[in-house]
Formats: structure tokens, C-alpha cells, sequence
């Protein structure tokens, strides 16, 4: 039992916000952020400085281990505050708060699945409440033990042991990977075998395939394998009633899926222990574009033509005039679309010579240049990143990093994302710009800013990404911050619902989410959902409080967005 030091094997996480312990932003990234703080308003004096594990008082394990569990369970202060939360901008405020109210009782550590099964044995028959957690990424809530006062204690399953490629078969282009291996774990153990899973979300370095296929992860796919789900050929879980493993195969028609039913499952009925994913070998032929519009009218017509051609490009990433000034990589008055495509098979020339068509079809403009030096063979130049596409590629990245800033400097900076059909889309996009700047405008007393990107297309419709930056507080009260951004997010929430989207593409629903899932969610599917719970976890002890609540327990919507 670790009482002095942590029992994590990976490189020392920030705590209390974005990335490793050691990193630090550059200069001019510093400058940058700052920059555009102050254009909200910040005068810089009132910044928060970041909390220490020293600062935070943590209550005591509420209850005591059995022996047998005691070398794999933590309770170090370090420990416990790296899964008392995720990444959201509420996580990390609470954070900067130096308020950890519902800390885990102890961080599990398992090594095996038997380590697995007896701490689901023990917490079933202890009424503990247990939180699987891979990468602690989570935006919405997924991974908060704030379960309510039902249960005796909470215990965080962190499944970082559990992080190697098992077998590999190459004839059928697939491997069987540990759910706890982090994207460029399971990256390097398939390098040698020419594979890749190429499952890229923006979290890749800090989550994990487990967190992917429990959330419906979304990849750097833009169109056809857009989500995890269809990488997943099969699936092994763990549940409080037993062992669920479904058969390999690469389709079935034979009754709904058991898969489907734990992917997007968010650790309440079983904890996914491993899968069988389906691979790719990897891309040596890149062709990119970024084509200018003037404006979102065009830019749009031109990607649903794209989505609709069946050409599947990999990137087909719209950036609205703000979006792309944000980026940098416009001036505010045009829409930019980075356009890609990759292959491990053939060259793309007929397939981006087909797509600028397309795009020049609707007014939009490119440098034809830089696309014929992007269809260049592989040569270690990487010129497809360069350009448009490669610093909205760094933004992307970085920008977890700079939102940490943000939230010292008291601006609240975050995102909601949905998706919605073409036919809907213009009456969308203009009701959210107007009905979410509104609500904002009245919360923070301001106007700030809104933008949106296609992360994802499909023939049937986009999957728009909202980002939106405001002044939270201006005398360094981060409690203003959080209150003001619960009611953005409760506002946000019921926008994107009420005008027909979903409530989230690919984020998951966790806590933060959950008054929009029960809002498009049949009741009835609701109610089945729920029986099937009470089926595989009977005590209700896995993840209490996402997506629903267990049977008997009133746990309600809690966390940030309840103002736990």
C-alpha cells in the first residue's frame, strides 16, 4: 500500500491541469496567450498562481483496503488529486481553487484482470463506488468521483499496467491491445509490424484505447472512420457479475451487437480490459490543401460536396472566418478548408485533382504549388503538414496548453461540440451563434468570442465544433469563472438540443453532458439501459452518476456542473 510515493509508472503528470509535470510553454507561446487575454480585458495583475500538492487538504481513506488489495491501492496526495478530476476548464479552475472536495478514497493500480475482478469483488460487496479511469482526459465529467452520499467510499481503477499489444495478426490487418495502452504506447508496439490503428484523437498522447472505445472517441478521421467504433472488431470486459467477450469477426448480422452495447458505455456496466482492433498499414502517400472562401456559404456547399463524392478525405477540416483568425491562418473575413488525404496503396493525385475541382466549383482558392509539393513522395519532409494545414495542426495541439493560462488569468475558454444534418445545418449554425453569444453575453456581461470548424463530415451532415473565450473574472476570483461557466455550459447544452444536434459528437456525455443525453435520449431506451446495468453491475457500484443513475440510487446531475 503506497502511502509515500506514487504507485504510477508513466511520467509525472500536472495535476492540476494539461500535459507532463516538466512542461512549460515557450516565450512566444506565452506572449501569445497573454496577447489575446488582454483583447478580453485581462490586465494580467490578478493572475492566479498554480496550486502545489502541498496547498490541498485531502480527507482521510474513508474506508480500509483487505490486504490482499493493499499492494496494488494508493492514497498518496498525488495520486489522489491526479484522478479527482479530468481536463475540462471546470477541472482545472476547481484546481486553481485549491478545491478538491470529493477526492477517491484510494487510486487501484491493477496489474492483471484478476487484480481487476477482486477489486470489483470486494468494492460490490463494500458498497464502493468504482471509477475506471485510462488517461483522465475526460472534458465532461467521466472520470469525477463525486457519486453523492450512498456509498461508503470511491475508488479510482487507473488501468495503466494493462498496456501492451497482445498478439498481432497480420493476414487479417489486426491486433489484440490492453485497454490501458496510451495512443503512442499502442503506436510504437505496431511500428514494427507496418501497422498502425491511425486513431488520432486530440488527447492522443494522454489517453488511452480503453478511454476510446468507453467514450466514442473521435480520431483525426474527418470522414468514413471518423470513430472508434469502427476499429473495434471485438471486446473484453469486466463486470461486477462476470467476464463479457464477445466473438472476433469482421461483421455480424446475428441480433444487436454486445459490442455496440459497451462501446460508449462510460465504465458503468463493465471495465474494458482489452479489444481486438482492426489496423491499418501505414500511410506513405499525403496530398494537402488549404483552400480560401469568402465565405461560410460557399465554404460549406463545397464541403458537403466533398462529403458526398465518395472521395473520404482524411482531413476535411472547415474553419468559419473567426475560427481560422483564431488559428492563424486567416484574417477574419474568409473560411479556410485544410484538405488531406493519405493512402498506404497509391498516389492521391486523382483524388485531389477530383476534390479541387469540387472546392473551385464553389469559389474556393488554393495555392496549386503547394498542393503538387504535398503529393511529393514520403521523403521525411513532411510537406503536407507545412502551411495552413500545419499551423492549424500546431494551434490544435497546443491549445490544451494554452487554456491552462487562460484559467489562471481568469478567461473562460472552452468548447461544445454536435452534429446535425446539411438540410438543417444554415438555421443551426446561425441559431447557435446567435442563441449561445446571447447567453454569454448576458452571463458574462460581454460579448465574446465564438467560432466553429467541421472536426468531422459525413454525407448526411457536419459535426460542428463550437470554441468561445470570455472574461471570467477581472480581480482574480476564479470562483466567478466557474460559476459563469456552469451557466454557459447549462445554456450550451440546451442550444445545440433544442435546435436539433446532438449534444455531443465525440466528447461522451459523463456528467457535464447528462441533462442533454436525457433530453434526446428515448425514455424507453432510458429504462432499457438501466435494466441492463442492474444486470452486469447489481450493486451499482461502476461509475455512478454518468450517463444514468444506478437502480435505487438518486445521484442526480453532480460535479462542476452541479457546483460540487
Amino acid at each position: 500500500m503506497a502511502d509515500s510515493a506514487t504507485l504510477s509508472r508513466r511520467q509525472k503528470l500536472r495535476f492540476y491541469g494539461w500535459g507532463y509535470a516538466d512542461e512549460t510553454l515557450s516565450p512566444e507561446e506565452d506572449a501569445l496567450v497573454r496577447g489575446a487575454a488582454q483583447r478580453l480585458g485581462v490586465s494580467g495583475s490578478a493572475e492566479v498562481p498554480p496550486p502545489r500538492e502541498g496547498e490541498f487538504t485531502l480527507h482521510p481513506p474513508r474506508i480500509a483496503v483487505p490486504a490482499a488489495l493493499a499492494p496494488i491501492m494508493s492514497s498518496t496526495p498525488y495520486d489522489r488529486l491526479v484522478h479527482s478530476f479530468g481536463k475540462s476548464f471546470a477541472d482545472i479552475v476547481r484546481m486553481f481553487l485549491r478545491d478538491v472536495r470529493r477526492p477517491p478514497d484510494w487510486v487501484a493500480f491493477p496489474k492483471s484482470e484478476n487484480d481487476i475482478a477482486a477489486v470489483l469483488d470486494w468494492a460490490s460487496s463494500a458498497n464502493v463506488a468504482v471509477i475506471p479511469f485510462g488517461g483522465g482526459s475526460s472534458v465532461c465529467g467521466g472520470v469525477e468521483p463525486d457519486v453523492g452520499d450512498s456509498y461508503t467510499a470511491t475508488v479510482s481503477l487507473d488501468l495503466q499496467y494493462l498496456c501492451n499489444v497482445l498478439e498481432v495478426d497480420r493476414t487479417s490487418r489486426a491486433a489484440r491491445i490492453e485497454a490501458g495502452a496510451l495512443g503512442p504506447e499502442l503506436e510504437a508496439q505496431l511500428k514494427p509490424h507496418g501497422l498502425t490503428l491511425r486513431h488520432f484523437p486530440q488527447s492522443l498522447q494522454f489517453s488511452t484505447l480503453g478511454g476510446w472505445i468507453a467514450t466514442r472517441s473521435g480520431g483525426h478521421y474527418a470522414s468514413l472512420y471518423t470513430h472508434i467504433d469502427d476499429f473495434v472488431e471485438s471486446t473484453r470486459s469486466l463486470t461486477p457479475s462476470g467476464l463479457l467477450e464477445t466473438r472476433r469477426l469482421p461483421g455480424s448480422g446475428a441480433g444487436p451487437s454486445p459490442d455496440r452495447m459497451m462501446i460508449g458505455s462510460e465504465g458503468t456496466l463493465g471495465v474494458i480490459t482489452q479489444a481486438w482492433m482492426r489496423l491499418q498499414d501505414r500511410p506513405c502517400h499525403h496530398a494537402s490543401a488549404a483552400v480560401a472562401f469568402p465565405g461560410m456559404t460557399q465554404a460549406v456547399a463545397a464541403v458537403r460536396a466533398l462529403s458526398q463524392s465518395g472521395l473520404y478525405p482524411s482531413n476535411c477540416r472547415l474553419l468559419d472566418p473567426a475560427e481560422a483568425r483564431n488559428s492563424r491562418v486567416g484574417d477574419g473575413n474568409i473560411a479556410i478548408l485544410v484538405l488531406g488525404f493519405e493512402s498506404a496503396d497509391h498516389p492521391l493525385d486523382a483524388w485531389m485533382t477530383r476534390a479541387l475541382e469540387l472546392v473551385a466549383d464553389h469559389g474556393g482558392l488554393y495555392d496549386p504549388e503547394a498542393v503538387t509539393r504535398s503529393l511529393a513522395p514520403n521523403t521525411g519532409t513532411e510537406e503536407h503538414r507545412q502551411g495552413a494545414a500545419g499551423q492549424w495542426r500546431r494551434a490544435f495541439i497546443r491549445m490544451p496548453y494554452y487554456r491552462d493560462l487562460m484559467v489562471a488569468l481568469g478567461v473562460i475558454t472552452d468548447t461544445f461540440e454536435t452534429a446535425i444534418t446539411w438540410d438543417r445545418f444554415e438555421q443551426f449554425y446561425e441559431g447557435v451563434r446567435e442563441r449561445a453569444g446571447a447567453a454569454i453575453r448576458e452571463i458574462c456581461g460581454h460579448d465574446a468570442s465564438l467560432s466553429c470548424r467541421f472536426t468531422h463530415v459525413y454525407p448526411d451532415g457536419p459535426a460542428p465544433y463550437f470554441s468561445y473565450a470570455a472574461l471570467g473574472t477581472a480581480d482574480g476570483n476564479l470562483a466567478d469563472s466557474l460559476a459563469r461557466w456552469r451557466e454557459i455550459k447549462r445554456a450550451t447544452n440546451e442550444v445545440v438540443v433544442s435546435l436539433g444536434g446532438t449534444v455531443t459528437h465525440h466528447h461522451a456525455v459523463g456528467r457535464d453532458h447528462r441533462d442533454g443525453y436525457e433530453r434526446q435520449s428515448p425514455p424507453l431506451f432510458q429504462a432499457a439501459l438501466s435494466a441492463v446495468k442492474a444486470s452486469l453491475d447489481p450493486a451499482g457500484i461502476l461509475n455512478p452518476g454518468v450517463l444514468i443513475d444506478p437502480a435505487g440510487r438518486a445521484i442526480g446531475i453532480r460535479g462542476a456542473l452541479a457546483g460540487n
